[in-house]
């Protein structure tokens, strides 16, 4: 029993790794959640983390799959809790996609333990194409933000589909095929639109590193008050080297997160005397059907290529 001083991390950690784990595994003598659904829908049932994932896999399987995304827009994977209602999805679930490279914290050992019906969508990526957190011994997990990248993690998701569900591989894998052309154009956009901000302004201040693969790809400089984790307090040293930093650089405009509180940017922005960009969606997607327009064009929010349009708009014209 714990006295009254423990961490109360170390607590929260504690009650979850018993209870959702073991939900996971055997059940606790959780009522079955297959005998709690009484819609009778005998399609693929897929569970899925994050909302990146959701979509591919929403993209993919579409009328072929039951979907459970487990986490909503402006949710932070870093930080999230499962319930015991998690873990009866994840253990009736037929396939089980989720990022992996520890962004979804708390879960990760509790999906591992899931077995061949479990996938993490990022780890098929080679290592020499990651980027490693200098903090931790794992690779930086955000790896959505270069969409070459994400296109890997796409086949993936269309892979696992195709080989859980055999009777619709066929259409899963010429949905894949789909929408890796989809993205390959939408590759293609995002180096035209960067291309519009000078060398010297392509300086992008979020409020955590979430954006290191998406500068990578596309030639920004990328710095974020908090590692590539939100876990854990931004200090005084960093808020104040941000401020100096911002005010050598001549920074145009700094931007706050949609699943990030935005309190320690925005008094960073107004200790630089820098503005405040706009918000850009870094760890989820925005809600769906929110539909955004730029030049002519619209895009919903809530799908990957939305999101990955909504951010460039936002750098670009805050930066050019």
């Amino acid at each position: 029993m714990m006295n009254q001083r423990s961490n109360p991390g170390q607590l929260a950690s504690l009650v979850l790794a018993t209870l959702f784990g073991c939900v996971v595994l055997t059940g606790c003598g959780v009522r079955d959640g297959k005998d709690a659904d009484s819609t009778g829908d005998d399609r693929l049932y897929v569970v899925a983390t994050t909302t990146m994932v959701a979509d591919a896999a929403a993209r993919i399987g579409g009328e072929h799959i039951r979907l459970n995304p487990l986490m909503k827009p402006g949710v932070d994977p870093h930080l999230y809790e499962p319930t015991p209602k998690d873990g009866i999805a994840l253990r009736e679930a037929d396939l089980v996609l989720y990022n992996g490279h520890f962004l979804e914290g708390q879960m990760e050992k509790a999906l591992q333990a899931l077995g061949k019906k479990s996938y993490a969508v990022a780890e098929a990526i080679p290592e020499r194409e990651l980027l490693q957190d200098v903090e931790s011994s794992h690779a930086d997990p955000h790896v959505w933000g270069d969409v070459e990248l994400w296109i890997q993690s796409l086949e993936v998701v269309g892979e696992a589909l195709a080989t859980t569900d055999k009777d619709n591989a066929e259409v899963y894998r010429i949905r894949t095929q789909e929408a890796v052309a989809e993205l390959k154009e939408l590759d293609v956009w995002v180096k035209g639109r960067i291309s519009e901000i000078p060398e010297a302004q392509r300086i992008l201040i979020t409020s955590h590193d979430a954006f290191g693969y998406f500068g990578e790809a596309y030639g920004l400089q990328v710095l974020g008050l908090q590692g590539i984790s939100t876990v854990g307090e931004v200090g005084l040293a960093e808020r104040v080297a941000m401020v100096d930093f911002i005010k050598d650089k001549g920074v145009k405009a700094i931007f706050v997160e949609s699943s990030v509180n935005p309190a320690v940017i925005e008094s960073v922005s107004q200790d630089a005397g820098v503005r405040i960009g706009g918000e850009l969606f870094s760890d989820a997607l925005g809600q769906g059907g929110q539909m955004e327009e730029m030049n002519g064009e619209s895009y919903d929010v809530g799908t990957y290529i939305g999101m990955i349009k909504h951010n460039v708009n936002a750098v670009v014209e805050a930066l050019k």
